[in-house]
């Protein structure tokens, strides 16, 4: 396999594994709609907040197994492809499947904001960048009680991290992360602002 062909296969398959919509999936097996619960996003934490921890944790962990796979697969198909960069191809895989979670071809390109699956894909790629900011995540959210601060404070830290740990590769990446997260999270940011997000426990909007 030469190395064109190994990067388009991990971005693809990334993708591919990405679209798969848990949310969607676990929501149904309670008999509802996740679109019609709370902010309609087909996330773990709309599933946490509506259908209950066990629902929830089990949504985050499969979707976080797709960042898992993504990435893992990208360094399986770089000990077949002669001159691959095995952490060019994982960090593709990575990138597939945030996008395919984000906007999975199966559900019209909707999707949720991607952090589970960023979180399972920087365990296989950049551990040690991913044990920080769940540090802060884990700081933020007890402090708070604002899963998108957490998250948001995570996002920041992880560029941050990568500057002092990891290869400029994965620095760039850590950057694009960042910027999506805060992309994707810009109407609870408006709502930090605004005083209106709503803590754990709520039901309403996240």
């Amino acid at each position: 396999m030469g190395a064109s062909i190994a990067a388009l296969c991990s971005l693809l398959v990334g993708y591919l594994l990405g679209s798969i919509p848990f949310a969607v999936f676990i929501a149904r097996g309670h008999g509802v709609d996740i679109f019609t619960l709370g902010s309609g996003n087909p996330g773990a934490t709309n599933v946490l907040r509506n259908l209950g921890k066990k629902a929830g944790y089990t949504c985050f962990l499969l979707d976080a197994g797709k960042g898992i796979a993504a990435a893992g697969l990208g360094f399986l198909f770089a000990r077949f492809s002669s001159g691959a960069n095995a952490e060019l191809l994982a960090i593709l895989g990575l990138i597939g499947a945030i996008l395919g979670h984000s906007f999975s071809l199966f559900l019209k390109f909707r999707g949720g904001k991607g952090v589970a699956t960023t979180v399972g894909g920087l365990f296989v790629i950049m551990p040690i960048v991913l044990l920080i900011g769940v540090g802060l995540w884990i700081l933020l959210f007890y402090s708070t009680r604002y899963v998108s601060l957490a998250s948001l404070g995570l996002g920041l830290s992880l560029p941050i991290s990568a500057f002092f740990f990891e290869s400029q590769l994965a620095l760039i990446l850590c950057l694009a992360l960042c910027v999506l997260l805060f992309v994707r999270h810009r109407a609870n940011i408006q709502r930090l602002l605004n005083g209106t997000e709503n803590r754990a426990g709520s039901k309403s909007k996240t």
